[in-house]
């Protein structure tokens, strides 16, 4: 797998970071996609530290030339694309009767759309070298709730769009899932849970530790191990698995 390239976004922080890292193992070249590039410099020296090939791309996946320029960098830089790899995306946690239209529209555009837009960017690069996709969605798509309405809503429409490049993917050689993860400890976690908190009279501290005994789960997950499920995706033991919808949650949707 030493000659292959992962294009993966979102990896300045979080499950993006630790997937980079994680893939470093693995992959020869990495494209490593967000929009903070001191912080994507960062992950760049943990992941070359590991072993591979690094390239930055500092650009903002809303915007609808972003997707085709990354694309034309990494064939620019390394002439393929084995997988890719879509993390980025923030979307807003807040009340369905109290977000606004930009709001919608801020969290649709990078999260899906900016996903949608680079995976047909790279499609035939993917097509190509019978390559693997992977879009991150959330466990939030299966049961949406008032006070993040758009998260559940945006992440099933990621889970759709998986399906749907799969159906494609299937005459084209192309393998397509989708990832559902459930309460992970990153800054965007801990970002919910400043918010949580006071909606429930509770201290920050008092939230993060009751959290995961109201969601019923034994304890929160780590970015790392969302990374290796990521590299077990786009490893060449999962290529006959697409079109799936991998939930990875400590059990935290009650459903079969």
């Amino acid at each position: 797998m030493s000659g292959r390239v992962a294009v993966i976004t979102g990896a300045s922080q979080g499950i993006g970071r630790s997937t980079a890292i994680r893939l470093a193992r693995d992959f020869g070249a990495l494209v490593l996609v967000a929009r903070n590039k001191a912080k994507l410099e960062e992950t760049a020296k943990a992941a070359g530290e590991a072993g591979s090939q690094v390239l930055v791309i500092d650009a903002d996946l809303g915007e609808a030339a972003a997707a085709q320029y990354v694309v034309d960098e990494t064939l620019s830089a390394f002439g393929r694309i084995d997988a890719l790899l879509n993390i980025a995306g923030a979307v807003p946690q807040i009340d369905l009767f109290e977000m606004t239209d930009q709001q919608w529209e801020d969290g649709l555009a990078l999260k899906l759309h900016g996903a949608r837009r680079l995976t047909i960017a790279a499609w035939p690069a993917l097509k190509k070298v019978q390559g693997s996709v992977v879009l991150m969605s959330g466990n939030s798509a299966i049961f949406p709730k008032a006070p993040y309405a758009a998260v559940g809503t945006i992440n099933a429409a990621i889970v759709a769009l998986a399906k749907a490049f799969s159906d494609r993917g299937i005459a084209d050689g192309v393998q397509v899932n989708s990832v559902l993860p459930g309460p992970v400890m990153t800054g965007r976690r801990q970002s919910y849970l400043e918010h949580w908190a006071p909606l429930h009279g509770m201290t920050v501290e008092d939230a993060t530790a009751k959290f995961p005994q109201e969601a019923g789960i034994a304890r929160y997950g780590e970015p790392d191990e969302i990374a290796e499920l990521m590299a077990f995706l786009v490893s060449p033991g999962a290529h006959w698995m697409t079109g799936s919808a991998l939930r990875m949650d400590g059990g935290e949707v009650k459903s079969i």
